[in-house]
């Protein structure tokens, strides 16, 4: 197997530099696309053979070195005992916002192997046919949480924040209950096989540093430490929009810290100490001609070089619109470039 991204996670020296992109199993690819033509996302989500597939092809057309489980993260959500749908246009919604004590007192903490088990179906065979290593992935307990008390999306998270400020009792009554069952879920990953975790803080670049230490920062440390009593694999944090909390976030417990792309990664690196990096190109930079994507590949790749180790990543999910040709011009600019 092609352990690389595996010793990058683990700060080890590497004979190039890893990559693989966030969301690479997803809708930029008409492989992807002839697959999900067929059924709706959360029955692609809860189908082993097909999240298998989708998982795989991202590795066989661009030539990454790792995979990532295809799946969501708000999956162990609906299996707390919550309503989940996806709209298109508004992506996911949960038609009943948890904005109450009831709300929380009725959320479960589902066992992840009985309530889940498609997820660690997926991983069994994932590690039964690839030759690189295997990401599980959750979401982190703040960002799950938005989803719960905005009802989907938003843009400034006035519940939220209202939870925060006025209710913290019942906020953090909440974001308990979310941190024992993404808890549960990630350490069953591990006994299911994958090979390293991610935990996606998608949403708390939105709060103050010292907000993140008291409503966030706490569970991501106690779901780690919680995995590090039971499993040894490597552990990424992403807070995206997250610059003004490394300070913060590289107390997390973490091995690797990824980086959105709002960050030189020299200065990240000088600032996150003993933690490997992933990151950090913007998405959107895969649309730029090839010459100018490979400059700028290469001065990540030279900026990075003074991590513990680097994991080249965008510096968030890949987006519907992107080429396949441009992030397979991508993938083989930083092997060429880092000497594979």
């Amino acid at each position: 197997m092609n352990d690389t991204f595996l010793q990058a996670c683990r700060g080890e020296k590497t004979d190039y530099t890893p990559v693989w992109f966030m969301r690479q199993a997803g809708r930029y690819l008409p492989e992807y696309q002839a697959v999900r033509g067929k059924v709706s996302f959360l029955e692609l989500c809860k189908n082993p053979e097909l999240c298998t597939e989708v998982s795989i092809q991202p590795v066989d057309i661009l030539d990454v070195d790792a995979a990532i489980m295809f799946s969501d993260i708000l999956i162990p959500m609906e299996a707390m005992n919550l309503r989940l749908e996806f709209h298109e246009g508004r992506g996911p919604v949960f038609p009943d916002p948890i904005r109450d004590r009831q709300g929380v007192d009725d959320l479960l903490v589902p066992d992840p192997d009985e309530a889940m088990p498609f997820v660690m179906e997926t991983i069994r065979l994932l590690r039964r046919e690839l030759k690189v290593p295997l990401i599980g992935f959750s979401g982190a307990p703040f960002t799950l949480a938005t989803y719960l008390i905005e009802g989907g999306s938003s843009k400034v998270f006035l519940e939220t924040k209202r939870m925060m400020y006025q209710a913290p009792e019942l906020y953090h009554a909440l974001l308990a209950k979310i941190t024992e069952c993404t808890s549960l879920y990630l350490q069953a990953q591990a006994r299911a096989g994958a090979q390293a975790l991610q935990i996606f803080d998608s949403w708390v670049g939105i709060l103050a540093p010292d907000d993140y230490r008291r409503f966030a920062l706490p569970y991501v440390q106690s779901i780690i430490s919680d995995l590090r009593k039971v499993t040894d694999i490597p552990v990424i944090y992403f807070a995206n929009n997250g610059a003004t909390l490394i300070e913060l976030t590289k107390t997390a417990g973490a091995d690797v810290l990824g980086l959105d792309w709002r960050i030189d990664i020299k200065d990240a690196v000088a600032r996150v100490g003993d933690h490997a990096v992933q990151g950090n190109l913007d998405p959107v930079a895969l649309f730029l001609p090839q010459d100018q994507l490979e400059a700028r590949i290469k001065r990540i790749l030279d900026n990075a070089a003074g991590a513990r180790g680097h994991i080249f990543n965008l510096g968030h999910g890949i987006l519907p619109q992107t080429p396949p040709e441009q992030a397979r011009i991508a993938v083989e600019a930083v092997h060429r470039f880092s000497g594979r």
